[in-house]
């Protein structure tokens, strides 16, 4: 097969799309198919929307068998993102898509889509809610009249909150034109699917996937040399988290919530990991706890084996992740979870068995949990291996990435390739 993959972002930048889209691209080019992947040169989500975000050079390279093609985002000027709000009002779908303020504005992408040459059997993209990307990829296929299919990776939020404006984004009209457009959406949880059928999508299209877990890359790792990098005793406890630092990903609120443990006499370490975003930056500022806080960037694969390997507790209390690879990886090295019961977290962790869900946004529940798996050591050992006893039955990436690589063979042979 001739295969089309779209994403906004590859490798070596960091986040759990782009790293998805990465293995799928090479386990299809290691079958035998042609896999040429758009995207952009942005290494940073900021450089998107900023002349100082980190980029790559654009072009087209090989990387492990793949063709990456990567396009230079533009539109760089203060006040994009008002602008493009504007101009967003005009209730046609497609340009609601081109103008999304969060947008890699990538002419280049969108020129190349509207070519036929060369053909292509599939055009799969991701991720939702990045429009340009997205109605690039849908451009290309009604071009080829090749199936059109899409792993959106779903904000869902808070599932108390009917307003949650993560939600309302990620299932705004111009998005939900890309899912009708469709032929095959992939799905991450029975959450996300779920979500999706009440909001309109047939059964039949959705395609209940899930992630895997590569447990050779994530474990392995020197506890002892972390620990002594981050100063910590042996039998201190450690908790960690590795994100995106942003209020998004839950890092602010953790530090408040540990802030409060504290303050209630429970002991640990903080480890926080990944980029820093700028409403952490602003966060951190007026932070009074810092001495209690250990701050690294993002990781090398060799420096996160053995940053997971000196945990004892995974916390992320992500309002935005559509499944949460990190908790998979957490239990390959038999670490609990503690989380926020947001979108598609519940359909991974199983609350009081394998981690611990607090309501979305509630500090207070996240401080409790804090403190449960900080004071009991067996309960962590407890839920740590019930993480661990599910990864060779539930998330080996063998059968996630065969199960995509079928589907595409179905609908490319189906007559009547257009969604």
């Amino acid at each position: 097969m001739r295969v089309a993959h779209f994403v906004h972002r590859y490798p070596p930048a960091l986040g759990g799309s782009e790293a998805y889209f990465a293995r799928l691209s090479r386990h299809l080019a290691q079958a035998g198919d042609r896999v040429t992947v758009f995207t952009t040169s942005a290494l940073d989500l900021e450089a998107f929307w900023l002349p100082q975000g980190r980029r790559l050079p654009a072009g087209v390279t090989w990387e492990e068998g793949v063709e990456v093609r990567r396009y230079a985002p533009a539109w760089y000027f203060r006040g994009r993102r008002y602008v493009l709000k504007a101009l967003s009002l005009p209730p046609l779908r497609t340009w609601q898509l081109l103008t999304m303020p969060c947008n890699p504005i990538a002419p280049g992408m969108w020129r190349d889509a509207g070519r036929s040459d060369p053909p292509f059997d599939v055009v799969h993209a991701t991720a939702f809610p990045y429009g340009w990307v997205l109605a690039s990829a849908a451009r290309l296929a009604r071009r080829l009249r090749v199936p059109f299919v899409v792993t959106p990776f779903l904000h869902l939020g808070d599932p108390d909150d009917p307003h949650d404006p993560s939600r309302r984004t990620y299932l705004s009209p111009a998005l939900s034109t890309v899912l009708a457009e469709a032929r095959r959406v992939f799905v991450q949880t029975d959450v996300e699917r779920d979500a999706l059928l009440r909001h309109g999508v047939p059964g039949e299209k959705l395609v209940l996937q899930g992630m895997g877990v590569d447990a050779p890359a994530c474990t392995g790792g020197d506890r002892c040399r972390a620990r002594a990098a981050w100063g910590v005793a042996p039998a201190d406890v450690v908790v960690g988290h590795l994100a995106n630092k942003s209020v998004e990903k839950g890092t602010v609120d953790l530090l408040r919530a540990a802030e409060s443990a504290w303050a209630a006499g429970c002991r640990f370490r903080l480890v926080l990991a990944g980029p820093e975003m700028r409403n952490f930056l602003t966060f951190w500022e007026g932070y009074g706890a810092k001495d209690r806080v250990t701050r690294l960037g993002a990781l090398d694969e060799a420096c996160k084996r053995d940053f997971l390997a000196g945990l004892d507790v995974l916390a992320m209390p992500s309002r935005s992740d559509s499944f949460g690879l990190v908790f998979l990886e957490a239990w390959a090295n038999g670490v609990p979870s503690l989380a926020y019961r947001a979108g598609g977290v519940p359909g991974v962790i199983r609350d009081g068995k394998d981690g611990i869900l607090a309501g979305c946004g509630d500090v207070g529940a996240l401080a409790d949990g804090l403190r449960r798996l900080v004071e009991d050591a067996a309960l962590r050992t407890r839920m740590g291996k019930a993480g661990w006893g599910r990864l060779a039955q539930e998330f080996r990436w063998e059968d996630k990435l065969e199960l995509v690589r079928r589907v595409y063979g179905e609908i490319a042979q189906a007559p009547g390739h257009l969604g």
